[in-house]
């Protein structure tokens, strides 16, 4: 049988996205949207979600082995989850540097002298995160689980050949890890709050009205993107997912 009789139109799947944002602008609330979530937590977020609408959770992480673990028993055990959650990778990051920096038997002082230096320590480090990365997929094509990385975001300068530098929002992680959570996704979100600045010259000053907006397509002051042609901020309203209506997939 020929090889060209595998062809086909490929199927649509559930979404693998990341969602970053400053602290406490409700990226956990917003995970929570999606539909039978259940968490792995590095950090403790869900405390904002009231009791009653609080999701199901794994233990909170206090060792890569307790990760492990978690992740095993999603892919090979039965259950009905719909929608996993990491809450966050940007914990996540510190959790694996602790991790490297405390198994090396020539107890290295920081992440840079671990593993003999020379960068081995963050290639063991984008290595942990390659490998959560790779579990996910695994839930994703197998499971059908939609997929949702949180994380926090920093400012970093861009400096191009052809253009003057700038700054814009990106994940607060090792730089080399942070590829795992943005190139081989569906979708990177940056919630921010809608602000308007008032004010002439250098005394300027910003005003909100605490409006959420999902940046979900390509721009030049943060990373964002997705793959579903979606070309326009997105309303984030407490306890609704705008997502869901624009990307059937997803499921309810």
């Amino acid at each position: 049988m020929s090889i060209l009789s595998s062809i086909a139109k490929p199927d649509d799947r559930s979404i693998i996205c990341t969602i970053t944002g400053d602290a406490g602008l409700g990226k956990t609330s917003l995970a929570a949207t999606f539909p039978k979530p259940i968490f792995i937590r590095a950090e403790d977020g869900l405390q904002a979600i009231p009791v009653q609408t609080r999701p199901d959770a794994f233990p909170l992480l206090s060792n890569v082995d307790m990760l492990w673990e978690q992740l095993t028993a999603l892919i090979k055990e039965d259950h009905d989850y719909k929608t996993l959650v990491i809450d966050s990778v940007t914990q996540l990051d510190n959790l694996f540097t602790n991790h490297i920096v405390d198994t090396d038997p020539k107890k290295p002082r920081t992440i840079a002298q671990a593993l003999g230096g020379y960068g081995a320590g963050f290639q063991a480090l984008s290595s942990l995160h390659g490998r959560v990365r790779k579990a996910a997929g695994i839930l994703n094509e197998a499971k059908g689980m939609n997929i949702v990385f949180i994380a926090h975001s920093e400012t970093e300068t861009i400096e191009l050949p052809d253009q003057d530098p700038y700054t814009r929002y990106n994940i607060r992680m090792q730089k080399k890890s942070v590829s795992h959570y943005t190139d081989n996704t569906d979708l990177v979100g940056y919630l921010k709050l809608e602000t308007h600045t008032f004010g002439d010259g250098e005394r300027k000053k910003a005003i909100s009205d605490g409006t959420r907006i999902l940046v979900t397509y390509a721009s030049a002051a943060n990373i964002s993107k997705n793959r579903y042609g979606i070309s326009k901020d997105l309303l984030v309203v407490n306890g609704t997912n705008p997502l869901l209506n624009l990307i059937p997939s997803i499921g309810a």
